[in-house]
């Protein structure tokens, strides 16, 4: 895909198509990163951020108790004629 520089002010843009916005989960802010023959353009905060502390307080309110644990149980094949 190709993109025209565009002029803003006196700097240079390039409009992304709403599609890869939205695919990339871009917000307001992007962060640029130069590499020695391209630039990366990625979302400023990353895709999982925060996650530890959200499964951090989800185990100090016990809420991270698995739901199917009745299935996890071990069945006879299990037991007696499963071998490593």
């Amino acid at each position: 895909m190709k993109a025209a520089l565009i002029r803003i002010g006196n700097s240079r843009g390039i409009r992304i198509p709403k599609v890869l916005v939205e695919q990339y989960r871009f917000n307001d802010e992007v962060e640029l990163v130069p590499r020695q023959d391209h630039l990366v353009i990625r979302p400023a905060t990353p895709t999982r951020a925060g996650w530890d502390d959200a499964f951090r307080q989800m185990r100090e309110q016990g809420d991270d108790a698995l739901l199917d644990e009745e299935f996890l149980s071990a069945t006879r094949w299990d037991t007696t004629e499963w071998e490593w």
